[in-house]
């Protein structure tokens, strides 16, 4: 899609994106009809942005704040019971809310700090349940994407969010739903039509 616009330029079926094969079938196309973005906004997929970087070696990759956010606190869960859930929590409730380079030095000031406090501790202590398993999950997500969260900052054309496809992507569900009786090679024509005709 399209971030000026919000305008798909090319939707396919069946495409996994745990698959390099599938994901360089859906971009080279892409490629040879002289697509050049300067940034792609991504959920975070690790085989996703190791495709887009080797497509295009220069491109920024911006991760999607909203899935941040939203998986970190899944993670964290609702009431954490230990002081390292509940700042860690408190951190993942600003994600969202960064509009400015002041804002962001303010965040990764408070994440330093946690990790100093606490980081350590935890990248080294063994699992001990599912709750602390996921504490490290949600560290670890966040220590990877800190170097790809705040790209829209310096370009206001980056999106900072894929928002506008989820919501495309909404929209085309409930539309499918009506039309859950469709065979199975049936299916490829139908997004095929509904891509070309709803680009928006």
């Amino acid at each position: 899609m399209d971030a000026e616009t919000n305008t798909v330029i090319t939707g396919q079926y069946g495409i996994k994106e745990s698959s390099a094969l599938d994901l360089l079938t859906f971009f080279n196309p892409l490629l040879k009809r002289g697509l050049c973005p300067i940034s792609y906004t991504v959920d975070g997929s690790p085989q996703v942005i190791k495709v887009l970087g080797t497509i295009w070696p220069n491109i920024i990759i911006q991760r999607c704040l909203v899935h941040i956010q939203r998986q970190g606190l899944s993670w964290c869960r609702r009431n954490p019971k230990t002081a390292y859930g509940r700042k860690l929590r408190e951190l993942f409730l600003k994600v969202t809310c960064i509009h400015s380079q002041q804002q962001r030095d303010q965040f990764l000031t408070l994440f330093a700090q946690w990790e100093v406090r606490y980081g350590g501790k935890i990248s080294h202590q063994a699992d001990i349940g599912w709750v602390f398993s996921d504490i490290k999950r949600a560290r670890s997500m966040l220590l990877k994407a800190l170097p790809d969260m705040f790209h829209y900052l310096d370009n206001p054309n980056i999106p900072n969010s894929t928002n506008s496809l989820e919501g495309y992507y909404s929209r085309l569900k409930n539309h499918y739903r009506q039309h859950r009786g469709l065979s199975k090679d049936k299916l490829g024509g139908y997004f095929k039509w509904y891509f070309y005709f709803t680009t928006k």
